[in-house]
């Protein structure tokens, strides 16, 4: 009768827990699966989304991307969507930290071209059909080679393309920098063999493409590049198996200086490096898988 007492006991307090046990998000739930490549051969665009061909007197070359982050993610069903009127699929944290409202860049996804960036339910995102993409980059991690004393040098770039970033401490390649500030679009490090160097880029000189600007303009400093879809993306609410979609960024001479000496080459010596004029991306085209 005592194990037949206990074991009564025991049942009674599975079915207490059971009755207070919290539903979650079902595991098995379709999701949104979303990757963010970069395609150096894809088309070089300039801000209003049409063809930019460098300008006379100016070098570029194809960045060897390592990392990528973006802030925020919105599929708009049409050309006359506003922004932050369509589906906001994605908004990465954000802090006051720094004072004004920043990306919180510790607390933001950084991946490797390819991998998976996001997965949202496919249940949070409204029924249609969505033509277009809007990608807020905030952050690139990338390869460049330089020249010093005419022998080819790798350095790493890391490059903050999003409106304003609060950064405690960036890890460039195999060094850090504690920068414990908010920092506007245009801020960059690059760690060489010889040193660790930052600088900011002047307002307005990133590339961000945006063939809606006409009729869906972004705000000046932030990164919102927007592609379209080569066929709207049809999102029935009745999906049984996860939606995959690959966000291709173009990085074809992404990264741009003044050649003043006409080499092609970017330049280094004791009197300082040839300026850099944009890292913006030049283009986005989405796909589903």
């Amino acid at each position: 009768m005592r194990y037949r007492h206990q074991l009564l006991v025991m049942l009674a307090s599975f079915s207490v827990l059971g009755a207070c046990k919290k539903e979650g998000p079902d595991p098995f739930a379709p999701m949104l699966v979303v990757r963010i490549t970069v395609d150096s051969t894809q088309e070089r665009l300039g801000n209003a989304g049409t063809p930019s061909a460098l300008p006379a007197g100016h070098a570029a070359q194809h960045p060897q991307f390592n990392r990528i982050s973006a802030h925020y993610l919105e599929l708009a069903p049409n050309a006359g969507t506003l922004l932050g009127t369509g589906a906001i699929v994605y908004h990465a944290p954000e802090t006051t930290a720094g004072g004004s409202n920043a990306i919180d860049f510790a607390r933001s996804s950084v991946v490797k071209p390819g991998e998976v960036f996001l997965q949202v339910p496919l249940s949070s995102i409204t029924p249609g059909d969505y033509e277009w993409v809007r990608l807020s980059v905030s952050y690139q991690n990338y390869d460049v080679v330089f020249y010093y004393n005419n022998m080819p040098i790798t350095g790493t770039i890391a490059s903050f393309v999003g409106y304003n970033t609060y950064i405690r401490t960036l890890l460039l390649k195999n060094q850090s920098v504690a920068v414990n500030a908010n920092k506007l679009q245009g801020f960059w490090g690059i760690e060489t063999p010889f040193s660790v160097t930052t600088g900011q880029a002047p307002p307005g000189a990133t590339t961000v493409p945006n063939p809606l600007f006409a009729t869906s303009p972004i705000p000046q400093g932030s990164c919102v590049v927007t592609g379209k879809f080569a066929q709207a993306l049809n999102i029935t609410g009745n999906e049984t198996a996860d939606v995959n979609i690959t966000l291709s960024l173009s990085g074809n001479n992404s990264f741009e200086w003044i050649d003043t000496n006409s080499n092609g080459l970017w330049d280094i010596d004791t009197s300082g490096a040839e300026q850099v004029v944009d890292m913006g991306l030049r283009g986005l085209i989405p796909q589903r898988n």
